[in-house]
Order: C-alpha cells, then sequence, then structure tokens
C-alpha cells in the first residue's frame, strides 16, 4: 500500500456505511453503501431444520465470554447458557427478534438501490505438513511479524475509523507502506518463521483461511493463528489464472488451483506474487484442540456456526439467520450462525464467509462455495439495530 493510497483509506473511512433502521436517518450519499434492517417476524425466516439451529447455539454461548456485559446481552447471555441444544431453535425465537439485512447503494444521481441478495464463500481449518525448522521437504516459512511492521490504530486518532488500522515500515522520519508479497520474497527473514511446511500453495491458502494446523514429523501438530497482515489489499489469483488461460472460469476452485500448481511448479510463485497481501502468524499454544481455531472476537470458531463478517455492518457475536443458494455445483442451505471473525475480502453490507471446520472434507466444501445469500440478524427482544456497530 503506497502513501497515496494511505491516504486514500483514510479518505474511504469517510464513508463508513454504518447500521441503521429502515428507513435511513440520513439519504444514502453517492458510492456509499448503508446497511439497513426490517424487523420481521419469526414465521417469515426461511424454514429451517432443528439441528440447523443447534451449532449457532453452541457460537453464541462462546461468544457471550465477551459479551456478557455490554449492554443488551447479559439476559440472553445469562439465559444460553443452560438451554441444551435440542432447544436452540425455541431459545432463538423466545428471546431474540429477527431484522432482514438490506444493502442500499446510491449511483451519482442520488438514485437509491436496495439489495436483500449478497455473496457468501467458505472457509476452513487446513491442516499442512510442516516442521519447526528449516530441512527438506519442509522449505517454505510461515512467518510471524517481522520487527520492522509497524501498525498504527487511526481509532486512537479518529474514532470515527474505528476498526480501520495502516501498516507501514519507518524509513527516515517516514512511514511508507510495507513490502507486498513479492518484495517480502527478495528478503531473508529466515528469522522470523515460526514453521516451516512442504507446499507453498498450502501455505498461501492457509493465509486465505487465516489459521490452520500443522503436524510436525514425530506426530504431533502446532497450530497457528492470525498475527497480523502486510497490509497491501488482497485479490484474488483465479481470475489471473483465467486471463492466463491456465484454467477456465467454469472450473476455477480452490481445488483446481491447487492441481494446477503441482504441474507448473516453475509458475507458482509468480502466480502467488499476483495477491500482493500477505498474511503473518503466531503459534496458538494454549488452545484446546477439540476446539476450533481462534476468530476475530477471541473464541473458538464453531464447525458450521460461524460465520466472518465486515466490521463495518455487523457486531462479533451477533447471531444471523443465512439462506443459501448456488448452482455449479449445486448448493442449498438454510442455518443459523454467529458473526465471530473478519477476513481482508469479507467486505460489504451483506457479504460473508461460513466456517466449514478442519480438515478435507471442510476443504472441499469450502472451495466449492460461491454462493448468493440473504441475511437476517436477530437482537435481543427491544434491542433496536444500532447506528453502527460496536
Amino acid at each position: 500500500m503506497r502513501i497515496s493510497r494511505i491516504c486514500a483509506l483514510v479518505g474511504m473511512a469517510a464513508i463508513v456505511a454504518a447500521c441503521t433502521t429502515t428507513p435511513p436517518e440520513k439519504p444514502v450519499k453517492p458510492g456509499e453503501m448503508k446497511l439497513t434492517f426490517k424487523q420481521i417476524e419469526y414465521a417469515q425466516l426461511p424454514p429451517m431444520p432443528e439441528e440447523n439451529w443447534q451449532p449457532a447455539l453452541v457460537a453464541f454461548k462462546e461468544s457471550c465470554k465477551k459479551m456478557m456485559t455490554k449492554p443488551g446481552w447479559e439476559d440472553v447471555c445469562a439465559k444460553a447458557q443452560n438451554i441444551p441444544l435440542a432447544q436452540a431453535r425455541t431459545f432463538f425465537a423466545a428471546y431474540f427478534t429477527p431484522y432482514q439485512a438490506i444493502a442500499q447503494s446510491a449511483d451519482q444521481k442520488g438514485q437509491v438501490t436496495e439489495t436483500y441478495t449478497g455473496k457468501m464463500t467458505g472457509y476452513y481449518e487446513p491442516i499442512l505438513y510442516g516442521s519447526r525448522t528449516k530441512k527438506a521437504p519442509y522449505i517454505y516459512p510461515l512467518h510471524t511479524m517481522p520487527s520492522d511492521l509497524i501498525t498504527v490504530d487511526l481509532e486512537e486518532l479518529y474514532p470515527q475509523l474505528k476498526g480501520l488500522r495502516l501498516r507501514g515500515q519507518v524509513q527516515g522520519n517516514r512511514l511508507v507502506p510495507y513490502n507486498s508479497r513479492a518484495e517480502m520474497t527478495k528478503r531473508n527473514l529466515d528469522k522470523y518463521a515460526i514453521a516451516w511446511v512442504e507446499d507453498p500453495v498450502a501455505a498461501f491458502f492457509l493465509q486465505i483461511q487465516g489459521s490452520g494446523r500443522i503436524v510436525l514429523p514425530d506426530g504431533s501438530y502446532m497450530r497457528v493463528g492470525y498475527g497480523d497482515v502486510n497490509g497491501h489489499p488482497y485479490r484474488g489469483i483465479g481470475n489471473y489464472l483465467v486471463r492466463q488461460g491456465y484454467l477456465k472460469s467454469h472450473e476455477l476452485s480452490m481445488q483446481s488451483i491447487q492441481a494446477w500448481a503441482r504441474k507448473n511448479p516453475k509458475k507458482v510463485q509468480s502466480v502467488l506474487n499476483q495477491n500482493p497481501s500477505y498474511v503473518f502468524f503466531v503459534e496458538r499454544k494454549d488452545q484446546d484442540p477439540r476446539q476450533g481455531p481462534i476468530g476475530a472476537q477471541g473464541v473458538p470458531l464453531t464447525d458450521l456456526g460461524s460465520v466472518a463478517v465486515d466490521r463495518r455492518f455487523y457486531q462479533l457475536g451477533w447471531p444471523i439467520v443465512v439462506d443459501v443458494e448456488q448452482t455449479n455445483p449445486d448448493m442449498k442451505f438454510t442455518r443459523a450462525v454467529v458473526a465471530q471473525d473478519t477476513g481482508g475480502a469479507i467486505r460489504g453490507p451483506i457479504r460473508f464467509d461460513f466456517y466449514w471446520g478442519s480438515g478435507d472434507d471442510a476443504a472441499l466444501s469450502a472451495g466449492r462455495q460461491n454462493s448468493q445469500v440473504k441475511a437476517w440478524v436477530l437482537l435481543p427482544n427491544g434491542m433496536q439495530p444500532p447506528s453502527r456497530p460496536d
């Protein structure tokens, strides 16, 4: 991210979208995105099997560890602790009110468009094979944050920029953008490697997922999670592979990219460099191996019960009902989930990333998902959607 882009980021933050009740208190400005909410009855939610409510109850109990003291959440969090899984749907129906999510945008003439449908992708916890030391075949590093990476929390200076940070490095008396992925490959950062893995493409997808497990040579494993990022925008490599004629658009998936990489090892790094974003990791030493990885809310993710959201529009810990549909390949489900994570590519008022779990089966499902989605936020009875997430 160049200094001009840093300035642009600050400028863009001035039009950060907010959550309001419908109709919005202020008109949507050209180029602005808003998320509004329309209250509905529970009977208007799309039907789903009883078991599709249960992972959300597990996830919500975890989120309550961070939300017990927040106004409006104390009572429902206290009640949730004693609710058995078999009564998950009854619990949410009794203590929450559903609000349909509606995205609003305006063109340059001020004409407002409302959209009820957005996009949902999937993610998972990868399992890689590696070592704590560099030795063949484990020669591809996973780095923790280098000492010259500077992170600036803009909220400390500008409260309206909550959740926005700048990353860079100091040159002389100036803060300049940090190295891109391509630039980092030219540096010797071995002293910051916390693990070495055997597959560079698997390491790349680990950065996209944000956390994973590494099976070590002795059969034990280490768990790594998101530490920070270099500050450059995320760019998917799939479209680049299509433009270059390496893959067809209809066959694009995580699995097809991995298969192409295995057949074309000499081209892999140049393709990966098309994404300038680079994720740094930390080792998670104190986590229960029976639980999922730690999400942005600081609690373990729940298989089939957690989603990543854009924090400009959603508060972590909110229960959400999502109605998902896609073709080629077919996928359709309705589930209750909880907002517990974020992601660099998860940007927009109706944009989610669904957590499928760990391992190969979860990877297959996550790699297939590129769905249309409708969403309904569940808020405690009597609570109105805030003007912006906390």
